[in-house]
């Protein structure tokens, strides 16, 4: 079975479970319901959270204005999940195109971090907006993996799919990859998932 019939067939069984779970009418997913549902893949361990002065917006689990986002490893994908609010829109009832983009960055940063074991940082980043996402969205799954590195640049394909498995927005990002010196300066020594 080719990787695109495998990937369709996940997305779809995920998309089925939280089905079963959102409420009918307007209610979204109750947020222990939502606690409770992970992607696919094991969860990543994150390497900065003990490190003086992390405060990420997209994945430090204290930052009071964060997203809080946490990461799996699923085959070559990184994968996250998160669920939009009202204090993230853009237009009225409307997610903010640069949420939506930093959703992108995030996770095309911890591909770096966890597929190619070091740190790096954001050079270029592309996002093209195909479909509107509410603030209502009950949740969105966002993904990436390495299309291809060139010395110390790596190029990444993201997406964001909405809770029907609909593509929102694609991203591409270039990364440059800190040396092993540099990112032990920075912090970093590896990058596990629990129950390796």
């Amino acid at each position: 079975m080719n990787d695109s019939i495998k990937r369709e067939q996940s997305e779809l069984a995920y998309a089925a479970e939280r089905e079963n779970l959102r409420p009918k009418g307007n209610d979204s997913i109750k947020r222990e319901q939502r606690e409770n549902l992970r992607p696919l893949g094991k969860k990543i361990i994150n390497p900065w959270r003990d490190h003086e002065g992390y405060n990420c917006f997209g994945c430090s689990p204290d930052n009071p204005i964060g997203l809080h986002l946490e990461f799996y490893e699923d085959g070559d994908y990184i994968v996250s999940t998160w669920h939009p609010e009202h204090n993230y829109q853009g237009w009225v009832d409307t997610m903010h195109g640069g949420i939506l983009s930093t959703l992108i960055d995030e996770v095309c940063g911890w591909v770096v971090t966890r597929k190619l074991q070091t740190s790096g940082y954001t050079v270029q980043l592309n996002v093209k907006f195909r479909k509107a996402v509410p603030t209502t969205e009950p949740e969105l799954t966002i993904r990436a993996k390495v299309s291809k590195q060139e010395r110390n640049l790596a190029y990444i394909s993201a997406e964001i799919t909405n809770s029907k498995g609909e593509l929102c927005n694609e991203g591409e990002a270039i990364y440059f990859l800190m040396n092993e010196e540099k990112a032990k300066e920075m912090g970093f020594l590896h990058c596990e998932v629990e129950d390796e």
